[in-house]
C-alpha cells in the first residue's frame, strides 16, 4: 500500500508539472521527503501529509482514502486482520481488564491512552492515532453499526486514566450508553474472583456470514484466533464473564457510584442482591427471559 500511494502521488505531480522539489515546498517538507513517499521507503507519511499532498495534487481525498491502509501496513499481519474483521463485524463482545474499550473512549482519554507505552515519533503521530480511534467510533452510529457488549472490569473504573477531569468525562460517557439500544454495558466486580480470562482482554467478533473469531491481547502482545474449536472455547469463557457481571442497570449505578469518586463507598452488590434483582426485572418483563446478566431478549432494556 505504501507503494501504491507514492506510485500515485508521482503520477499526480507529473501530471501537474511538479518537481519534487516544488512540490515539497507546497506542502512544507524537504525534497527529499517527497522521493521517500515515492519510493515507498523511510518513514510512513503521516495523515497530516497526505492531506497536504491531496489538496496539493488536487487529488480529490484519493490520498487522503489510501492513507488508513499504508498506516495499517506498520501493524502485524494479524492485527491489520482483526481491523478488517471489527469493520465487518455485525456483533462484538468484548471484555476489557484495563482500559475502556476504543469504541468508548472519549477522545482525552484515547489520547491519554495512546501516548502511554508507545514509540511515538511526534506528537502529529499520536494525534493521527487519537483521530483513526474517534474515526472508528462513527460506525456506531450508522444504519450498520454492530451490537456492542462490552464487559468492564472493576479495576477499569477505577483506575484514573488522564486525571480527574478526564476519567469523570470517560465514565459519563458510559453512563450515556445506557440510551443507545444496540450497546451493553456491564461491570464485572472484584468479589468474583478469578476466571478464564485474567491477565488480558477478550474480543469475540461475529461477522455477517456467521462466523466468529477472537482477539486476546496484553500489554504487550495480541493474538488473532481463528480455528472454530479455539473460538467455541473463548466464547464460552466470555459468556461466563457476562453471566458472572452485574446485571446493565446495576452496573450503571456502579459506575455513576465511581463517577462521583465515592470510590470507597461505591457499594458491589452480593450475589442473593444479584439475583434479587434479577428476579424483579424477569417479574416485570411479564416472564421474558433475561440473557446476560440482565438484559431482556426480545424487546428493549428498561432505563434507569
Amino acid at each position: 500500500m505504501a507503494a501504491l500511494f507514492g506510485s500515485r502521488v508521482r503520477k499526480l505531480r507529473l501530471a501537474a508539472g511538479l518537481t519534487q522539489v516544488e512540490l515539497g515546498r507546497m506542502v512544507h517538507v524537504v525534497a527529499t521527503r517527497i522521493t521517500q513517499i515515492e519510493r515507498a521507503s523511510g518513514a510512513k507519511p503521516t495523515l497530516e501529509l497526505a492531506r497536504a499532498l491531496d489538496v496539493a495534487l488536487v487529488a480529490d481525498n484519493l490520498l487522503v482514502d489510501l492513507w488508513p491502509y499504508v498506516y495499517r501496513e506498520a501493524f502485524p499481519d494479524w492485527s491489520r486482520k482483526f481491523m478488517e474483521y471489527s469493520e465487518q463485524a455485525v456483533a462484538i463482545r468484548e471484555y476489557a481488564a484495563h482500559v475502556v474499550p476504543g469504541l468508548l473512549q472519549t477522545e482525552d482519554y484515547a489520547r491519554a491512552v495512546l501516548k502511554v507505552g508507545r514509540t511515538l515519533g511526534s506528537p502529529a503521530q499520536l494525534e493521527e492515532r487519537v483521530a483513526l480511534r474517534m474515526g472508528r467510533q462513527e460506525r456506531l452510529g450508522t444504519p450498520e453499526r454492530p451490537e456492542l457488549w462490552v464487559v468492564l472490569d472493576e479495576a477499569v473504573l477505577r483506575r484514573l486514566v488522564g486525571g480527574r477531569a478526564v476519567m469523570h468525562e470517560q465514565l459519563a460517557r458510559l453512563l450515556a450508553t445506557a440510551t443507545e439500544p444496540h450497546i451493553t454495558v456491564q461491570v464485572l466486580p472484584f468479589d468474583q474472583g478469578e476466571h478464564d480470562v485474567m491477565g488480558g482482554s477478550l474480543t469475540v467478533l461475529t461477522l455477517p456470514d456467521g462466523s466468529e473469531n477472537t482477539y486476546t491481547e496484553g500489554a504487550h502482545y495480541g493474538q488473532l484466533v481463528e480455528d472454530p474449536d479455539e473460538v467455541r472455547g473463548f466464547t464460552l469463557a466470555y459468556d461466563r464473564l457476562r453471566a458472572a457481571a452485574l446485571p446493565p442497570l446495576m452496573s450503571l449505578d456502579m459506575i455513576r457510584s465511581v463517577m462521583e469518586d465515592n470510590h470507597r463507598g461505591a457499594k458491589v452488590p452480593s450475589r442473593s442482591e444479584r439475583r434479587r434483582v434479577a428476579q424483579e426485572q424477569l417479574q416485570q418483563s411479564g416472564g421474558r427471559q433475561l440473557r446476560g446478566g440482565g438484559r431482556r431478549v426480545p424487546g428493549h432494556r428498561p432505563r434507569p
